[in-house]
C-alpha cells in the first residue's frame, strides 16, 4: 500500500525546495529535494491526525504528523522551519516568494489549532471551517494564545533553528567566486575578440592575396593550354613535313629541311615557354608562402615600431622637463652670481671707506 493511499485529497499543496538539519552537527542544513517540490497538508483518517507530507519522485522526503506543540517559525522571508521530535529531525521549506510562505504558515497554524481545541478534524479536512468560539481549557489559556506560545515545561517543543552564519559565509565565498570568474572571463572576452578581428584582418589580407594568385593562375593555365595546342599543331605540321620528305627525296629538300629546322627550333622555344610558365606557377605557390610569412613580421614590427615610438614620445618628453630644469637652474645660478659680485662691491667699498677713515684718524 503506497503513501498516499492513506490519505484523502490534499487539503493544502504548496511548491518549495525541502531541507533537513545536518543531524551530525545540528548546524547547517542538507537539502533534501534536487528540485522544488510538492509539500501538501492531508487528513490521515486511519489515526485521525493531519500530516505535511511531500514525495519526491518515489522516495517520502517529509511526512511529518502535525501535534499541538509543533511551532513554524520564519526565518527570513522566503524560508521558514519546524521541529518533529517523531522524527527526531528539524524540516526547512524555502519558497519562491513570501506570500506563499505566508500561505503556508496560515494553514499549518489553522490544523494546529485544530489539534489544540480537539475541533471536528474529518469534519476540517471534508472542507468545514473551524468554530468561531473555543472554549479555553481550565487553568490554560486559550487554545489560540497556547498554539502561539511553547509551554515552559522544558519539554517536547525544540527551540527554532535560525539559518547560520555558516550557510551565509558559504553563499558570500560562492558569490566572490562568481565575481572573480566573471571578471576573468570579461578579460578574455575583450582578448578574444582583439585576437579574433586581427585574424579576420589576416583573413581578409590572405583572401585578397589569394585571388590575385588564382587569378594568375588562371592566366597562366590559358596560356599554358595555348601554347599545347600550337606545340601539338606544330608536331603534327612536322610530322606531314618528315612524310612529304620521305615520299619525295629529291624535291625541294633543302627548303623542306630549313622549314624543319625552324619548327624544330620554334617548337624548342615553346617547349622552354611552357617549362618557364611551370617555373613562374611554383614560383607563384613559394611567393605567397612567403608573402604571409612576411606579412606576419611585418606585423610583428609594426607593432614593435608603434612600443618603440610610444617610447621615445616619453623619453623626448622626459628630455623636454629636463632640458627645462636645468635653463631655470642655470637663471638661477645666474643670478646668484650678479647677487654675489654685487655683494664682493659693496664689501670692497666698505673696506675702502673703512681705511679711509682709518687714515684720516692717524
Amino acid at each position: 500500500m503506497s503513501l498516499f493511499n492513506l490519505f484523502e485529497q490534499p487539503l493544502f499543496t504548496s511548491r518549495a525546495h525541502v531541507f533537513q538539519i545536518d543531524p551530525v552537527s545540528k548546524k547547517s542544513w542538507l537539502p533534501a529535494s534536487k528540485q522544488a517540490v510538492a509539500v501538501s497538508f492531508f487528513f490521515d483518517n486511519t489515526r485521525n491526525s493531519f500530516r505535511i507530507i511531500s514525495v519526491d519522485g518515489s522516495k517520502a522526503i517529509i511526512n511529518s504528523i502535525i501535534s499541538g506543540n509543533m511551532m513554524f517559525t520564519k526565518t527570513s522571508q522566503k524560508f521558514g522551519q519546524w521541529a518533529d521530535s517523531r522524527a527526531n529531525t528539524v524540516y526547512g521549506l524555502g519558497f519562491g516568494t513570501e506570500a506563499e510562505l505566508n500561505k503556508f504558515v496560515e494553514k499549518f497554524n489553522e490544523l494546529k489549532e485544530a489539534v489544540l481545541s480537539g475541533s471536528d478534524k474529518k469534519g476540517l479536512a471534508e472542507g468545514k471551517q473551524l468554530p468561531n468560539g473555543v472554549p479555553e481549557k481550565e487553568g490554560e489559556g486559550s487554545p489560540r494564545n497556547h498554539a502561539r506560545q511553547p509551554s515552559g515545561d522544558g519539554g517536547s517543543n525544540p527551540a527554532p533553528l535560525p539559518i547560520l552564519a555558516s550557510t551565509d559565509s558559504q553563499l558570500k565565498y560562492e558569490n566572490d567566486r562568481l565575481k572573480i570568474a566573471l571578471a576573468q572571463s570579461s578579460n578574455n572576452a575583450k582578448k578574444w575578440e582583439a585576437e579574433l578581428q586581427t585574424l579576420k584582418n589576416n583573413n581578409a589580407r590572405l583572401t585578397t592575396a589569394l585571388q590575385e594568385s588564382t587569378t594568375n593562375v588562371e592566366e597562366w593555365q590559358k596560356q599554358l593550354k595555348l601554347y599545347k595546342e600550337e606545340n601539338t599543331r606544330l608536331k603534327l605540321k612536322v610530322q606531314e613535313l618528315e612524310g612529304r620528305l620521305a615520299g619525295n627525296p629529291g624535291t625541294g629538300s633543302s627548303d623542306i629541311e630549313q622549314r624543319l629546322s625552324s619548327m624544330q627550333v620554334a617548337h624548342q622555344a615553346k617547349e622552354q615557354e611552357v617549362t618557364d610558365l611551370a617555373r613562374k606557377l611554383q614560383d607563384s605557390l613559394h611567393i605567397k608562402q612567403d608573402n604571409s610569412r612576411l606579412q606576419s613580421q611585418i606585423d610583428e614590427l609594426r607593432s614593435s615600431n608603434e612600443d618603440l615610438a610610444a617610447q621615445l614620445s616619453e623619453a623626448q618628453a622626459k628630455l623636454a622637463s629636463t632640458s627645462e630644469g636645468r635653463r631655470i637652474a642655470s637663471e638661477q645660478q645666474l643670478q646668484l652670481h650678479t647677487q654675489l659680485g654685487d655683494l664682493l662691491s659693496q664689501l670692497s667699498n666698505v673696506h675702502q671707506q673703512m681705511n679711509q677713515h682709518s687714515s684720516a684718524n692717524i
